[in-house]
């Protein structure tokens, strides 16, 4: 043992002189007293000395350590492991000065923190659910059965044969009509997902899903409730229209319309000159989905609206394309 030792040392000796840079400083160390060193390898071999030759081959042992690590140091502290003084001033008082970036939170946040803001103000609560659903909850409850058409409407992403990534966030209806009773008023804010992606479509998008349910809702309450809401977001002397529609969940069903905020009802691409600009789908709260929750229509009656928050956020803040909020461009983001 102690012959090895010596040669260690005489190897060590040999290569010190040599080190110029902090790589092969580095490599040095590395070499001798690294993991997988010469040091640490020598140490493993005690274990198969007797008592006494472990005592005097370990303190050989040590002392070769503390000699080596003496050396590295002296070579560390050594000029030549040092960075070359610059000839000029790592300060230049000259420049202006830089600074610090700030965050700020993205435009659909905003809008989601905003809208869900309004619905609080007028009695609504938050409600969430699985962004995975089986389709019973994202279809049958609600009153879209196998082979119905609007299903191929939904353009849905399958991850199994009867599970699917929600298309829209009415399935958390149905899981909390299932265990609460009315009278309810919730709003469900997530992520949904269909299969399309264009200058207005993505794959993922945001939807805000609504439900009031109690003794005497009309639709004259959805459209009160709705006139509130798109004034607050959109401005006071907003205009509503309601168009007669089909969704397989509500009937009677709307889509819901607001005077183009871009040209203020005198036409233009955007509207294509109608004036008008599609923002809602509602209705009154079809009997089957109650049949679904074991809730009696006959003595409840609800209404239920959905948005896209995506598209509220374009319209707000005057956005063409609705790629541009998941491109992640800062020139694009920081205007919010």
């Amino acid at each position: 043992m102690q012959d090895q030792l010596k040669q260690i040392r005489i190897e060590f000796d040999s290569q010190a002189p040599s080190v110029s840079t902090p790589e092969q400083w580095q490599r040095l160390r590395s070499d001798y007293i690294g993991k997988k060193g010469s040091l640490s390898l020598a140490m493993k071999e005690l274990k198969s000395l007797t008592p006494d030759q472990k005592r005097e081959a370990g303190k050989h042992l040590n002392d070769l350590k503390v000699y080596i690590e003496s050396r590295l140091k002296e070579i560390e502290d050594g000029s030549v492991l040092q960075p070359k003084a610059s000839t000029r001033s790592a300060f230049d008082p000259t420049l202006p000065g830089r600074r610090q970036a700030f965050g700020s939170q993205h435009p659909v946040t905003q809008v989601t923190e905003e809208i869900i803001s309004i619905f609080y103000s007028l009695g609504f609560s938050v409600e969430e659910g699985p962004e995975i659903e089986t389709e019973y909850y994202n279809f049958e409850a609600l009153n879209i059965p196998k082979e119905h058409p609007a299903r191929d409407m939904q353009d849905t992403f399958y991850v199994e044969e009867e599970t699917v990534l929600r298309t829209h966030t009415s399935p958390v209806q149905i899981h909390v009509m299932e265990n609460c009773r009315p009278p309810l008023r919730i709003i469900a804010p997530g992520k949904v997902y269909r299969c399309d992606s264009d200058i207005s479509h993505t794959p993922m998008f945001h939807q805000i899903e609504g439900l009031m349910v109690d003794k005497g809702v009309s639709f004259s309450h959805l459209k009160g409730i709705m006139d509130q809401f798109l004034q607050k977001v959109f401005g006071a002397n907003t205009k509503l229209r309601f168009r007669p529609s089909f969704f397989p969940f509500t009937c009677p069903s709307a889509e819901v319309d607001i005077q183009c905020v871009m040209c203020k009802g005198q036409g233009c691409r955007v509207c294509s000159q109608t004036g008008w600009l599609e923002i809602l789908g509602a209705g009154m709260v079809d009997p089957a989905v109650f049949n679904a929750v074991n809730y009696d229509p006959e003595e409840w009656t609800g209404f239920a609206f959905g948005l896209g928050i995506e598209r509220i956020a374009m319209l707000k803040f005057g956005i063409h394309d609705i790629r541009l909020f998941y491109e992640n461009d800062l020139r694009f983001l920081k205007q919010f």
